[in-house]
This record gives C-alpha cells, structure tokens and sequence, in this order.
C-alpha cells in the first residue's frame, strides 16, 4: 500500500512579535507550533484558516504542551521560551506549543490583565480544534508564566477542570491574590495543578494556588540574585527563578524534591524532613505529576513521563485528591540549581543556662563551593537542627567550620560548650 507522505519541514520559522510601552497594544496572538520533526522552528497555526492544524506537524497521538507568557514590561520575546521548548521536547515526543501574545501584554498591566478573558477564549477554541483531531483533555499540560498561570485557569475553568495538568510558575499575585479562586488558578481547574513559588514579597502570589505548591527557597529573595545596582534585574530575577528552576527539573539535571512542611521556618530547621505524611507517600519532585497519594483512601498515581496520561489505580475510593500542600525546597545560587539537602544536627554534651546560636559553613573538595546555615540550640536544652543547602554530596564534604554567634552580633568568643 502507498505510504502517506509526511508534509516537509515549515519552509519559515514563525517570528514572535515585538511591542512598545507607547504602541497600541492591542492584543494579537499567534500559535508557534514545535515537534520533535521540527525543534527548533516554530510553525504558525491559525484557528481561522482551514486546514491549517490539519497540515500542520501537530500529531494527535502525543501529548500537548502549551506554554503562556506573562506581562512583558518591555514588549520583547520572553528570553526563556527557546531553553523551555528544548526541555520539553528532550523529555519526550510532545506537540509544544508556545503563545505570542506580547502584543496586548505590554505598556499597561491593568490592560493585559483585561486581555485574560480574550485570550483564554481564543486557547479555547485552538484546543477543541486539537480535541476534533483526536487529542484529549488528559493529554494536555498547560504551562503558565506569572500572568499566564492565570489565562491557564481560565482554560482549565471553561473545560470543567477535565485537562490533564496546569503548571503555573510564579502566579501572578496582583489583581489576583484577593479574588474568586474562579478568576485565577486553582485547584479545580486540571486533574493535577502544581506551582512553583519564587517571589511572593513581590511579583509572585503568597498563597497556595495548586493541588501541590513549590516554594522555592522559601518562595521569595532567590540565591544569586543582583543587588539593587541592576534595578531592572533585581526586580525581575526572583520572579524568573521560577522559571529556570523549572527548566531545570524537566532536563532531569537532577531531582528538585519538596518536603511538606507548615512554614519555612520549621523547614529550615530541619523539622519536616519525613516524607512519610497522612497526605503523601512520597516527596513530590518537580516537573512529575506523582507522589499524591493518601493511603489507603485514594492514589493519584501518575510517574509522569511524556507518553503517560492521568491514571487512578482501581481498589482505591476515587476522591478529590489532596489541595494546597505547600513543599520547600533549597536550590544553589547557579544554573542548574541543584542542590542536596543536608540536616545538620548538633547535641550538647549537658544542657547550658543560655541559648547557643551556631553558623555551620560546609566546604567541599571545590573551596568555590561552600554553604552556610544555622543552628539554634535553646536554654535547658540539649539539642539543635538546621538544614543546609549544598551543591555536591555529603559525603564530598571537605570541612565543616563552626562559628558561635554572640549576642552582641559580632563573631567573638561565645560561651563554651562541648558536644
């Protein structure tokens, strides 16, 4: 029998548009459609022009990856999108998608959060044109950036919460961090919403808006980020995190695992380091959609890999699965951000009349790699934890250095104390 003929390779790559602070901005978007037949050149698919899905490289069979910027302050292309679509695609055979709506997300934040609905519908429509061509709501991942998190949920509201999983990096917090859980994303909106929290003093939404939530370093003041003397990126480098962690995760460079934990202060010190919990069976990593699990009643159990869709394993009561569990995690300063989380412990010899505040600095065999935390041990007590965040392993440790904190603020000598 004949062979179908494959269609060539797009004969033009598709170009991102460019606005200005003093341009219209009206909103104009435009699909970019990447495939593992065509990684690196966009091609422009329009929901108004027939057949143009249909002859386009999209392929039914595979998942469906749709990435969504945020405001763009400048009216430039997000600098992120080639690094993102090339990890999608490393991570497996995927249909990647990338919306171009800088034109009408620039100049005025308040008229890019009015262009949401506008362009929530027009998503809308490109997927139910994916839906004629066979794909399924469970295959699809929806990624949304600050802004985009929230046309994400939009999405995931109008399909009554049937799409596979919404990720949202850094949600935007205003205008939103106040309002309905129907105008931003939440947990309703997909089978599986996750977030990952980089900048909630600023940008970024402080509350949980997913069925698990990231807080990366605590959620906010990232390692490595500029000073004040490059205003423009020390306003924007938290927020981005996000995003870099995330491109990160889904390279596989290594695993970015969050521990549940009630507050960043018990996390720091080393009290939420079981991942055994009445909610979870294991640690979630980011970039998976795994580890949801309560046992005994019901098992949100998907390892995630670009080929498998949502699946509820059958002896389990089917319920709701479990929302807004908020997971910390450590990263290093540097791309990749890897990091290994290290509890340090310390227990004194006989318990002392005054509290004892220790900094523990961690060097490896590379002295340009060295990590600081602190321990605390109170008055009448014998013991002191605290976790460290450190790029090589532990047992590549090259020295451990101990410095007792005075009251006074200044490195002196402090009470003595063995142990």
């Amino acid at each position: 029998s004949a062979q179908q003929a494959e269609p060539a390779t797009p004969a033009t790559c598709g170009t991102f548009q460019t606005s200005g602070i003093f341009q219209d901005n009206k909103l104009q978007v435009q699909f970019l459609l990447y495939t593992p037949r065509n990684p690196t050149c966009g091609q422009a698919i329009h929901i108004n022009q027939s057949g143009s899905i249909e002859r386009s490289m999209f392929n039914s069979s595979l998942e469906t990856k749709i990435i969504i910027h945020g405001f763009r302050v400048l009216g430039t292309k997000p600098s992120w999108t080639e690094n993102l679509v090339e990890a999608l695609l490393g991570a497996g055979a995927a249909n990647v998608v990338l919306v171009d709506w800088v034109s009408g997300s620039t100049a005025k934040y308040s008229q890019s959060v009015e262009n949401v609905p506008k362009l929530s519908s027009l998503l809308v429509a490109l997927i139910k044109r994916f839906l004629d061509l066979g794909s399924t709501l469970e295959s699809l991942h929806l990624i949304g950036v600050s802004l985009g998190a929230h046309v994400a949920g939009s999405i995931g509201e109008h399909f009554g919460g049937q799409i596979g999983w919404i990720t949202g990096l850094d949600p935007a917090a205003y205008q939103f961090t106040r309002t309905h859980p129907e105008d931003r994303l939440d947990s309703g909106d997909a089978l599986f919403v996750d977030a990952v929290h980089t900048d909630t003093d600023n940008f970024g939404i402080r509350i949980p808006v997913g069925h698990i939530d990231y807080f990366i370093n605590g959620g906010r003041d990232q390692p490595g980020c500029p000073s004040l003397t490059n205003l423009y990126q020390y306003l924007i480098c938290d927020h981005m995190r996000s995003v870099a962690v995330f491109i990160s995760a889904v390279r596989g460079k290594c695993s970015f695992v969050g521990f549940p934990c009630s507050t960043y202060k018990e996390f720091q010190e080393g009290l939420c380091v079981d991942c055994e919990t009445p909610k979870l069976s294991s640690c979630p990593r980011l970039g998976r959609k795994d580890g949801l699990i309560i046992p005994g009643e019901f098992e949100f159990q998907n390892f995630i890999s670009n080929s498998q869709n949502y699946t509820s394993t059958v002896g389990y009561k089917t319920q709701e699965p479990p929302k807004e569990i908020q997971l910390f995690l450590l990263t290093t300063p540097e791309e990749p951000y890897c990091t290994h989380h290290i509890l340090l412990e310390f227990t004194l010899s006989k318990p002392k009349a005054i509290s004892i505040t220790m900094e523990i600095q961690l060097y490896s065999a590379d002295s340009s790699r060295s990590s600081k935390t602190k321990i605390t041990i109170p008055k009448e007590t014998l013991e002191g934890r605290g976790l460290a965040a450190h790029g090589t392993r532990l047992c590549l440790l090259d020295k451990v250095q101990i410095r007792v904190l005075t009251k006074s603020g200044f490195w002196r000598r402090g009470p003595e104390f063995t142990g």
